[in-house]
């Protein structure tokens, strides 16, 4: 279950949280849902040189707040507030709404799993040999503070005539251990000889039961006996 299941997806409401907060009856659900994949799909191809990682969206009656998580808050801002504003009318536009932005800078993007994932994909479609990038994006990973990341590349690799499939695992990156922090990034890189999927996991850690939960834990077992 865990090699096959989105380690995020399986991670909710445990030690992840959900990228768009909002309430919606059958009829507005879909609407909803709708505009939150136009608005993102617009920041992405927007800011495809910003290295945005992701877009958390929260829904008011009428407000719409946007969270951008970017490694490079600079050109996501522009000179003088520039592009933000721009980004600002062009969502009001589009919503209807009351659109504020929020801007989060990522202190160490050699352990986001999205951004290393773009990272290859971008060394890959430079014609840099795929095992160089994937060891050199490990190394990095490992040097910066991570338990453990798993990279692995798909597709036709180096421009071979079959399709394979590659990786690299160092550190540990437990898969059904819930309360470890698994973050997973996944992109596609565009070369001459096809697509190449590249997929990486993370792991920053665990979160550790507290003292008092185990007393807690205890002194019902204690009771129960």
């Amino acid at each position: 279950m865990g090699q096959k299941s989105n380690p995020i997806g399986l991670r909710l409401a445990v030690n992840k949280d959900w990228a768009s907060k909002w309430y919606a009856d059958k009829k507005s659900f879909a609407n909803y849902l709708t505009e939150d994949r136009a608005i993102r799909k617009l920041l992405f191809d927007k800011l495809g040189g910003a290295a945005v990682t992701k877009i958390l969206i929260e829904r008011a009656t009428q407000r719409v707040r946007i969270k951008i998580l970017t490694a490079r808050p600079g050109v996501v801002i522009g000179r003088r507030g520039a592009e933000i504003d721009k980004i600002k009318e062009q969502l009001a536009r589009m919503t209807g709404k009351e659109v504020y932005v929020d801007i989060q800078e990522i202190r160490k993007p050699e352990i986001d799993a999205q951004l290393v994932a773009e990272n290859v994909a971008q060394q890959l479609e430079r014609r840099i040999m795929f095992r160089r990038a994937m060891k050199r994006a490990v190394q990095m990973a490992m040097d910066f503070g991570a338990e453990g990341i798993r990279i692995r590349c798909a597709g036709r690799l180096g421009g071979a005539e079959l399709s394979r499939t590659e990786q690299y695992l160092e550190g540990r990156v437990p898969l059904h251990t819930l309360r470890a922090n698994i973050d997973y990034g996944f992109t596609e890189a565009k070369t001459k000889a096809g697509i190449l999927g590249i997929k990486c996991w993370i792991c920053t850690g665990e979160d550790k039961p507290s003292n008092k939960s185990a007393e807690v834990i205890e002194t019902g077992a204690a009771e129960s006996k």
